[in-house]
């Protein structure tokens, strides 16, 4: 699959909001940027709440108010008084925290072409399709699970279908509680962290995977005929990881530890020494002894940030120079940032993000699905 076919994501289109940074914007060096957020902080005090994901830039990351994974950073926005919620993040993170804040807090995604490469792999219409082609072929119960990192309309469709939304950290119970209530599983839109939750459960030899972008690649009869249907999604971060960076870091570094993420390859999570969620990621770090040497399997931002934490403990990029930044983060750009606080002064808001009433309610289902386990 070419993934420069993801570079635009046609899901952004929904919204009808979709602005460019003004020109007056575009060419704020660090320190007036800083001194005019700051400035702009300071008026709208509790009115506003930043929320700066992991994988955000240092310059993102130091004017937020809470900073951690997507479904941890929309709670804290549900719990905060704050009128207006600005997401450092990704559309489907600011989605999320629309459905869980009360209706009178507004989100705003301060670039709207911030749209995660891996949700926009499985697309409404596309997942539709398959449901209809596959569910023809079996009379067994399939119970869909999306992974958090997708759209409010997937989550929906999980949530009509009897299924729900899980995280990285707890996808294993969501696999354990749709077994409870059906027959398979059809998991979208990330086939690593699937498979490595497969492997977990001791069901690796139930695996088919559904290519929706090849014809070849999708045979309904073949994936009713097994437990577990992976929708060929996939991060394009954690895809670039290689069990050979695992083997030269070795090599190198014996004394080094390695923790991945499990959106990662099956053979990069059976070489590594801690497998888990960025939360995982930061807790390891931090639990380290002084002096331990950790080499990080994510998103290189988190592992510069590890390091600046956490001066006592060396942390490395697991692949070195190789390791990559999302795309998709890249584009909330700190002056963006500036812009939208701005406006809010002025009050007018920016690139406000609204899930449709209907999307999420259901959605809502599916989270609520995911909280009982």
């Amino acid at each position: 699959m070419e993934t420069a076919q993801f570079e635009t994501d046609l899901s952004l289109f929904k919204y009808d909001n979709l602005e460019q940074l003004p020109p007056a914007y575009r060419d704020l060096d660090e320190d007036e940027r800083t001194e005019r957020i700051e400035a702009a902080l300071a008026e709208l005090g509790d009115d506003v709440v930043i929320l700066g994901h992991n994988y955000q830039r240092r310059e993102i990351v130091e004017h937020a108010d809470f900073v951690g994974d997507s479904y941890q950073l929309s709670k804290e926005a549900a719990n905060a008084d704050a009128d207006y919620v600005i997401f450092g993040g990704v559309t489907f993170m600011a989605e999320s925290a629309d459905i869980i804040t009360d209706d009178d807090q507004s989100v705003i995604l301060p670039s709207m072409e911030a749209s995660c490469p891996m949700a926009g792999m499985a697309e409404a219409l596309q997942v539709d399709a398959a449901w209809a082609e596959i569910t023809a072929e079996t009379d067994d119960d399939i119970i869909p699970i999306t992974y958090m990192n997708s759209y409010a309309d997937l989550k929906a469709f999980c949530a009509e279908q009897g299924g729900l939304v899980c995280t990285s950290s707890n996808a294993h119970k969501a696999f354990e509680y749709a077994f409870e209530k059906g027959d398979k599983v059809l998991f979208l839109p990330d086939k690593h962290l699937g498979e490595n939750t497969a492997h977990r459960l001791d069901m690796a030899e139930e695996i088919v995977e559904w290519d929706p972008w090849d014809p070849e690649g999708k045979d309904a009869s073949a994936a009713a005929e097994n437990d577990i249907i992976l929708w060929d999604g996939y991060c394009q971060v954690h895809e670039r990881f290689r069990a050979s960076h695992i083997e030269d870091l070795r090599e190198e570094r014996p004394d080094a530890n390695v923790v991945v993420h499990p959106e990662c390859r099956r053979e990069v999570v059976e070489a590594a020494d801690v497998v888990g969620s960025t939360s995982t990621i930061c807790q390891t770090v931090e639990d380290a002894d002084p002096g331990d040497t950790w080499a990080i399997g994510t998103e290189i931002h988190l592992a510069k940030h590890l390091d600046r934490w956490h001066p006592e403990v060396e942390v490395l990029p697991l692949c070195g120079d190789a390791c990559m930044d999302c795309n998709a983060m890249r584009q909330i750009d700190p002056n963006y940032l500036t812009w939208v606080l701005e406006e809010l002064l002025e009050g007018r808001e920016r690139n406000v993000i609204e899930v449709a009433p209907e999307e999420k309610e259901l959605a809502q289902v599916a989270l609520d699905r995911m909280l009982e386990i």
